[in-house]
């Protein structure tokens, strides 16, 4: 089963480089929920994507394991990647996919660069960038990121409100959502992370 033997490495990887709740293994595994959603919406147009399974979520449950603002990203994917080989979970030219997706989807990398051309794999990528892109809509989890780097709760709630307005709530203004499964999401999850803060908000008597 591939599932678990993945959700082990990033347990492991995790552990070993302290990296913390809002990116660790919980993450992941919301990330690949996500994925398998959005994949079940879009197979009908892209059937290829039955046969790409395994670069989804194997992208989805380990892509922040290798996070630069945690670890050197290249050395610590060059470790993921012979665990990959070692364990004979993919094949090479799926963990080549897989490291060009974990590589080009974040948020500062596709803002800087745009989306990368990966031919036959395109909506593979969008997948799980997307599905990352959904699991920022949560505050607590944009809390703990900011507490975890700041130790201070206060600070945290307002770094939080600066993310969520330029960010977050920006990515479908600024083209980040391609798929129609996240455009249906969006709105609604734009209201879910509001009332959210709101109630931050009167805990905190902001």
């Amino acid at each position: 089963m591939l599932v678990p033997k993945l959700v082990n490495i990033a347990l492991s990887f995790c552990k070993r480089y302290g990296i913390d709740e809002s990116h660790a293994v919980g993450h992941g595994m919301n990330v690949l929920h996500l994925s398998r959603n959005i994949m079940h919406v879009e197979v009908e147009r892209y059937p290829i994507l039955s046969k790409q399974r395994d670069i989804i979520y194997t992208s989805a449950l380990l892509h922040d394991v290798c996070d630069h603002k945690y670890v050197d990203e290249n050395r610590v994917w060059e470790e993921v990647k012979k665990e990959l080989k070692e364990q004979r979970l993919l094949t090479d030219t799926d963990i080549d996919v897989c490291t060009e997706i974990v590589h080009t989807m974040s948020y500062s990398k596709v803002k800087e660069n745009g989306f990368p051309k990966m031919g036959e794999y395109q909506m593979a990528y969008h997948i799980v960038r997307e599905a990352d892109l959904l699991a920022a809509y949560d505050v607590d989890r944009a809390i703990l990121y900011n507490l975890y780097a700041t130790n201070d709760f206060r600070d945290s709630i307002g770094n939080t409100e600066k993310i969520l307005n330029n960010r977050v709530y920006r990515h479908m203004a600024d083209g980040l959502l391609v798929t129609d499964y996240s455009k249906k999401m969006h709105n609604t999850l734009v209201q879910k992370c509001k009332y959210r803060y709101k109630d931050w908000c009167k805990i905190m008597d902001v």
